[in-house]
């Protein structure tokens, strides 16, 4: 769990979201919130189901955003997923062998555009995933690491609890 420090005094992030509320977004800026739905659904659009989820679930873990990635291994459970690939996401570089190659480009494009600060996207990481993938499915490919990003921010600020997803 990730720390705080303030004036000598350390508070943890649940601690913090226990005592503080914080906004809605979904009811203080509906408008806003509407449109980062509609692209999420745009991005999703003509890409496998369970590798849209995996996508999800390497930025969640890379965020450390528990709401998104408790939403996202539920989503993908439904979707077919299988409880060995969701073990080995977060270590897909050591379990290759759980990976399509597709896949495996998609989850490195993944961590390179999670971690942009870190290092920018490497061209061989980019090459990758366009050799996999072609120009459109590629565009969605990068919205949604895009929309899982932003997601997993709106999660984190708005102190979302894992386990409280309320979709229908």
């Amino acid at each position: 769990m990730t720390n705080t420090t303030t004036n000598a005094t350390t508070t943890t992030h649940a601690d913090v979201s226990a005592t503080a509320a914080r906004i809605d977004l979904a009811k203080a800026a509906p408008k806003v919130f509407r449109a980062l739905i509609g692209f999420d659904a745009a991005a999703r659009e003509g890409i496998d189901p369970a590798l849209v989820e995996l996508i999800q679930i390497r930025a969640s873990h890379l965020n450390h955003c528990a709401y998104c990635l408790h939403m996202h291994t539920n989503d993908a459970r439904k979707a077919g997923e299988s409880e060995d690939r969701l073990h080995m996401v977060a270590v897909w570089r050591e379990a290759r062998h759980f990976f399509t190659e597709r896949e495996q480009a998609a989850l490195a494009l993944t961590e390179a555009v999670t971690l942009v600060a870190d290092g920018g996207v490497p061209d061989d990481v980019y090459a990758q995933a366009a050799a996999h993938f072609d120009e459109q499915e590629l565009a969605h490919v990068l919205a949604l690491i895009l929309t899982i990003n932003t997601w997993n921010r709106v999660a984190l600020s708005t102190a979302k609890m894992a386990g409280t997803d309320q979709r229908r």
